[in-house]
Parts: structure tokens; sequence; C-alpha cells
């Protein structure tokens, strides 16, 4: 009886109280943080994307895998174990060094140019919609000459886009890949 009890209270009513809660006070956050554009969902405010055109930025990458967990795809909000890799892993060292080395590449950066962590490292989820304001700097140079606009203009779209740290403490000042690409792409129509 009580293993009926507890699947009733943690199974069913729990979930319903949390779902009920979270709407009627974050109904945005509750039903997905979606982005509209012209009447069509585009994406989520809190959920990444890839984006691999030369004419956006780039997010961080993405440690998610196909829904059988073999084959990685970036992005994949139904599967998003994370790597689980630890920073002395010989497989992280050398995936982190051939992508500040892609991402050098990408941006015109010379060699020995530092890159920013989140340029090469995938969050937790694998999900992270946002990159560091150093790391969309460091894109807007090759973002601005690939569509043609003034670098200028970029940057003010980044600093635009930028949102401080949460409560003011919390984390660090970020920048939402997709909103800014979404800006990117009004002022390029």
């Amino acid at each position: 009886m009580s293993a009926v009890l507890f699947m009733l209270i943690t199974g069913l009513a729990y979930p319903l109280l949390t779902t009920l809660v979270a709407n009627l006070l974050f109904p945005y956050q509750a039903q997905g943080s979606l982005i509209e554009r012209n009447g069509e969902i585009v994406g989520s405010e809190l959920i990444g994307q890839q984006f691999t055109e030369p004419s956006y930025f780039h997010p961080r990458p993405s440690a998610t895998l196909t829904t059988d967990g073999t084959k990685p795809d970036p992005y994949n909000a139904a599967f998003s174990p994370g790597s689980n890799l630890g920073p002395t892993n010989k497989a992280l060292i050398s995936e982190v060094r051939m992508r500040a080395e892609a991402y050098r590449e990408e941006n015109g950066l010379p060699s020995d140019a530092k890159v920013p962590v989140d340029a090469v490292t995938a969050s937790g989820s694998g999900l992270d919609p946002d990159i560091s304001v150093a790391n969309a700097d460091l894109q807007a140079r090759q973002v601005a000459e690939e569509r043609g606009i003034q670098e200028g203009e970029v940057r003010r779209l980044i600093e635009e886009y930028t949102e401080g740290r949460q409560l003011g403490l919390l984390g660090e000042s970020r920048v939402n890949v997709l909103e800014l690409n979404l800006a990117l792409d009004e002022i390029s129509e």
C-alpha cells in the first residue's frame, strides 16, 4: 500500500504541482522560452542550437549524442549526457587542443592566440545557449566580413545582447547566440 501511495505522490501529485506552480510563476520559461519570428518558432532562449555557417556566431561545442548514445549529435535536447571527461583525461586534452586550433583558424587568429574556455569545452548539459563576451568579441570580425557589414555594427549588437551577471553577482556576462544571430539576420535583410 505504501508503494502505491509514494507512486501517487512522487509520480503524479508532485510533477503536477510543480508544473502548475511553474506555469503560474514563470509561464514563459515553463513553456520553453520559445522565440518566434514571423509566426514561426525558431528556437528556445534556453537551449542552444548549432550554427556552422561562417556568417553566424558559433555556440559552445556540444557533447550531446544520438538518442541511442552511440554518435555525437550536437544540440540534441533529447539526449544530453555531457562528456564526463575529467580535466586530465588525454582524450579531452586532445579534443580541446583540436577545437582551439580550429577556432583560431575559423576566426583568423594567430596560432598562439588565447582562446576563451567556452569556445573549446562543452557545458555540463551540452546545450548551453550562451557564449562569453570574449568568445563573441573574437568571432565579431569574421562574422562582419562574411556578412559584408561594419565590424562596429556587429560589436554594437554584441553589446546590446550582452546579459550581465544574474542578480549582479552570479556567473559571468554572456551573450545568447540565437538572439544575436537573429538580430544579425534582421540588419542583413
